[in-house]
């Protein structure tokens, strides 16, 4: 489980980091990076929809997102909002390969967002 601190947990959160935040894509998941201006840490959120699968195949794909998600926030800078929204492909995959997903995925939202900075 993340710290409280460093979860998503409001609508108005997820719906602002969804709808203006730069959004990076793999095959199994898509990223959402929002920069906020809270000086406090960086936070995530899970978005896995039934689509995916039954609830213990959502909760299966949660549980591997978790900890690559808490690696990931480390090299997040202060005030970022972080959605990671499950594909129904991750539901098949290892953790291994949606660790490798994550990372591409959040590459290409941080270098959209530094893009859409300038």
């Amino acid at each position: 489980m993340l710290p409280t601190e460093f979860r998503l947990r409001s609508a108005a959160d997820f719906a602002a980091a969804t709808r203006r935040g730069a959004r990076g894509a793999s095959r199994t998941i898509v990223v959402h990076l929002y920069r906020t201006d809270r000086s406090a840490g960086p936070r995530a959120g899970f978005v896995v929809s039934a689509k995916v699968g039954n609830s213990v195949v959502r909760h299966r794909v949660t549980r591997r997102l978790r900890p690559l998600v808490r690696e990931a926030l480390g090299d997040l800078p202060a005030g970022t909002d972080l959605v990671v929204r499950a594909l129904p492909a991750a539901a098949g995959e290892s953790s291994g390969r949606l660790g490798e997903d994550l990372r591409s995925a959040v590459g290409t939202a941080l270098d959209s967002a530094r893009r859409r900075r300038r």
